[in-house]
């Protein structure tokens, strides 16, 4: 099981009052070990990769590239499929950007997409995204019949990061690949801190994550790709370190993943994502899985017992993460509940469109609060959560009400 005790910042007071840190789908904390591996590097070393033959150099090259293949093994791919870029949104604009699709191509993708797997694709091509019920399901049938028309890309959400909904991307995959030859992307940003995936088995032809959401530094998206669909990619972005050979007629790139990387990358940060990669897979087993389905519960129970609160997703607490989101009636300003959550009461929650406004749109018609836990809560805090907002709402609920 995971231990407070390895989170420094769980222990941070506002007020005399102790965190309750509850926006976890946006980022996660960091334990004492990813901190310390940062800070051993800057203290140890702290000079470039690939660039010098000195010996600090080899030393940081060394440990970047092991932490390369930590992070792929993790996922059961291998070193020189895992390109190393800023955060999900760069790997998967690469991509739709390094297809080299036409301007009208068919494209199918999912109406509960964070903006990262619905923009790039709306530039690259012609979009048309699967409908979601009103708990935030995929449209099975729907899905189907946009596969009739024999799109060239399928951008699949493993999970939304509004719903909590884990898609069954298994069987999705499947119908993909009976149906037409797509390239299939999916974006697991929010499942894989919670559940690991192995590309091999999922056959993905690309699958993106961040580092940050999985108790990593920020700065680190992860993309896998099959070698052979990943060598055929357009960089992105060309510059120092993603070439071997330049003269006055052209150039020539380096190979896989290597091309994909320009400039100096964030070196600390990616032997800090190695650092959580092994923290998670130490604590991974039954218990941890059983702490999140609690948690799951707590959520999920607590807004469907409460007037003045509509949840957005599915009431069953089967096939979901431990998220939740709510919209408060009486067209409440989120934004406020949420300040007044952090500053009175320590409780740390998003607020807004979440980065996914046309389903927030959908099934909220407006901004929402969102509750997001992660292994390292209690049960306990996500009570204190709603018996905070119970407070609020009593007297907020009026004064919104007499300002109308």
């Amino acid at each position: 099981m995971i231990r407070r005790d390895d989170f420094p910042a769980l222990h941070r007071e506002i007020d005399g009052q102790v965190i309750s840190y509850l926006d976890n789908a946006a980022t996660t904390l960091k334990p004492r070990s990813v901190i310390q591996a940062i800070t051993e590097y800057y203290e140890t070393n702290g000079a470039n990769i690939h660039r010098g033959k000195h010996r600090l150099s080899e030393e940081a090259s060394d440990a970047y590239e092991a932490s390369r293949v930590t992070i792929a093994r993790h996922i059961g791919a291998a070193a020189n499929e895992l390109v190393l870029l800023r955060n999900t949104s760069e790997a998967l604009n690469l991509v739709a950007s390094g297809l080299g699709l036409d301007p009208d191509a068919y494209i199918v993708g999912c109406m509960d997409a964070h903006h990262s797997q619905l923009l790039p694709w709306r530039r690259a091509g012609r979009l048309e995204l699967t409908r979601v019920d009103a708990h935030g399901r995929l449209d099975r049938d729907h899905f189907r019949a946009l596969l009739r028309g024999r799109p060239k890309v399928v951008a699949l959400t493993y999970c939304s990061n509004v719903t909590g909904v884990v898609h069954p991307v298994e069987e999705l995959i499947a119908e993909v690949r009976s149906a037409c030859d797509a390239t299939i992307v999916v974006d697991a940003a929010q499942y894989l801190p919670h559940q690991r995936v192995n590309v091999r088995e999922l056959d993905v032809d690309f699958l993106a994550f961040s580092m940050h959401k999985m108790l990593g530094p920020t700065g680190v998206g992860c993309l896998y790709g099959r070698s052979g669909p990943l060598a055929a990619l357009r960089p992105l972005a060309v510059g120092g370190g993603m070439v071997d050979w330049v003269d006055l007629d052209g150039s020539v790139d380096r190979r896989i993943p290597f091309k994909f990387e320009t400039g100096t990358p964030a070196i600390a940060s990616v032997i800090g994502s190695a650092a959580a990669i092994r923290y998670l897979e130490a604590v991974e087993g039954p218990a941890r899985h059983q702490h999140d389905r609690e948690l799951c519960a707590a959520l999920v129970g607590g807004a469907l017992t409460r007037p003045g609160l509509s949840l957005i997703g599915p009431p069953e607490e089967s096939d979901r993460i431990a998220l939740v989101t709510l919209s408060l009636d009486q067209n409440l300003p989120t934004g406020e509940v949420a300040r007044m959550l952090s500053d009175s009461y320590g409780l740390m929650v998003r607020s807004g469109h979440l980065c996914a406004q046309p389903l927030v749109t959908e099934l909220a018609g407006g901004e929402s609060l969102r509750v997001s836990a992660y292994s390292y809560n209690e049960v306990a805090e996500i009570e204190r959560f709603y018996q905070a907002l119970d407070e609020l709402l009593t007297w907020i609920g009026p004064v919104a009400a007499g300002a109308r």
